[in-house]
């Protein structure tokens, strides 16, 4: 048995649910779930479909004929997945480790069906973590005077290794332009803040000061634009004014973990799509 995703973006017309289900059936497939979303103020269709074929079918020539009859005719945006293949994440990390810890954690427990074949950090101080779930760790430094050098260094450990896609643990430097431009919405990352509220190295002091009575986290695919590519995970905490700097530094560690993790597991399961910087999540 063969198992697929699909993920379609396009100009809403009459007949596209039909037609793709029609595909489907015609090849004697099975849909095992569907869901369909309009964009009504910019007419824009959404939908993500998965599929079963008993008989053994080939990705390629389903791709070859779903672009023939129904992407170009449509003016798609789609992409089709085996649902079977496990994707290859890639770990950036800089200083902090609750991230990191938590990310390995859940993969050792199953929670995260990736394999993961390497971390690169700008320093050298989680490499005894890595070591610990017997992950290759890579150090590649950072100074103003080597970025061309690292970003080059970067590709190769990432192509070398076949990364699908990779995140930003709490890597604390910006990607730059020719990383993005290799991985578009493959590089996931998590910030410390509804964005773009207190951003800067001291979020929850700034916080603190403003007397907030709620913190948050925001996962997000990484754009050219600092901190402001599509949404894709988002959670909040109360906090009082009972709560000091450390409580809320606390707080928010464990929020972002939790939504990193979500954040990933989503994109794991091909349920984001995204168009004109804005991600659908499907549930």
């Amino acid at each position: 048995m063969s198992s697929f995703i699909l993920l379609i973006h396009c100009p809403d017309k009459a007949g596209i649910i039909s037609k793709v289900t029609s595909f489907i059936f015609n090849r004697k497939g099975n849909i095992v779930y569907i869901d369909q979303y309009v964009d009504v103020e910019n007419s824009i269709f959404v939908m993500r479909l998965e599929c079963e074929f008993l008989d053994a079918t080939n990705i390629d020539s389903l791709k070859q004929a779903f672009s023939e009859e129904l992407a170009v005719p449509y003016q798609m945006f789609w992409r089709i997945y085996s649902a079977e293949a496990k994707l290859r994440m890639g770990i950036f990390v800089s200083k902090y480790d609750h991230c990191l810890y938590d990310l390995l954690g859940r993969h050792k427990a199953g929670e995260l069906p990736v394999d993961i074949p390497l971390i690169i950090s700008n320093h050298e101080y989680l490499r005894s973590t890595a070591e610990k779930f017997d992950i290759p760790f890579y150090h590649v430094p950072i100074t103003k005077n080597n970025k061309p050098e690292a970003e080059k260094r970067h590709l190769e450990l990432l192509r070398q290794e076949k990364i699908d896609f990779f995140v930003l643990a709490r890597y604390m430097q910006i990607i730059p332009d020719g990383l993005i431009e290799a991985y578009p919405n493959r590089i996931i990352n998590i910030h410390h803040s509804f964005l773009p509220a207190f951003a800067g190295a001291k979020p929850y002091h700034s916080a603190y000061k403003r007397g907030v009575k709620i913190i948050g986290a925001t996962s997000h695919y990484v754009t050219a634009q600092l901190d402001e590519g599509p949404i894709i995970e988002q959670d909040i905490t109360r906090i009082s004014h009972t709560h000091s700097i450390k409580d809320l530094i606390l707080k928010g560690r464990d929020l972002e973990k939790v939504v990193l993790a979500r954040a990933i597991k989503l994109h794991i399961d091909r349920k984001t799509l995204v168009y004109n910087n804005k991600t659908i999540v499907f549930i």
